[in-house]
């Protein structure tokens, strides 16, 4: 993968709101920012940068929401050792995770999709993820565990199932692994 810069848009389902990011892709990484606006549970803000490493590993997620009454923050950091602090302080029940996954954000499916070519190829079987995961628009972090299998090439690229304890969706994403289609979360308004 070459050295692109793409901006994509999405309608947020569940929030009834807009989401749009701003990537540049390097070939094992990629940074981001982006913007996010919700209705519901009450109407929000959210900014946010997104920082990863080798292998599309997260190094940094800073993210900001405002809402009618408060304005907070968040700074979470990964060591590259498997080590998490969230705003300065450690995270131990956060070790070994590798991405964190926002809260309504179709961008952070993207690094477990790129990491294992699950856009390109079916794998051996389900990839497991140990996510830390960020609610929207509340900004806690938990721990979070998570399936992505290659069902499909598709005609931009592919259909992936998504699995986080009850909950399943096939994911559509394109050539670069960003989600195109996922049902009940996301729909991409630019491609």
């Amino acid at each position: 993968m070459s050295t692109a810069s793409i901006t994509r848009t999405w309608e947020i389902l569940p929030a009834r709101g807009y989401s749009t990011a701003w990537v540049d892709f390097a070939p094992d990484s990629l940074s981001a920012r982006g913007r996010a606006v919700g209705l519901l549970p009450e109407p929000y803000w959210v900014s946010y940068e997104l920082e990863t490493t080798g292998g599309y590993v997260t190094t940094r997620l800073g993210v900001s929401v405002e809402t009618a009454t408060s304005t907070e923050s968040l700074e979470l950091r990964h060591d590259g050792e498997g080590r998490w602090t969230v705003n300065g302080a450690e995270r131990p029940d956060l070790d070994g995770a590798l991405d964190c996954d926002l809260g309504l954000c179709p961008l952070t499916n993207t690094m477990p999709v790129l990491r294992h070519a699950l856009h390109r190829k079916p794998g051996p079987g389900p990839e497991l993820f140990t996510m830390a995961w960020v609610s929207v628009p509340e900004l806690t972090v938990s721990l979070n565990r998570q399936t992505y299998t290659h069902l499909a090439r598709a005609e931009h690229g592919a259909r992936i199932r998504y699995r986080s304890g009850d909950f399943q969706s096939d994911i559509e994403v394109d050539d670069r692994g960003m989600v195109l289609d996922y049902p009940s979360l996301a729909t991409a308004l630019t491609r």
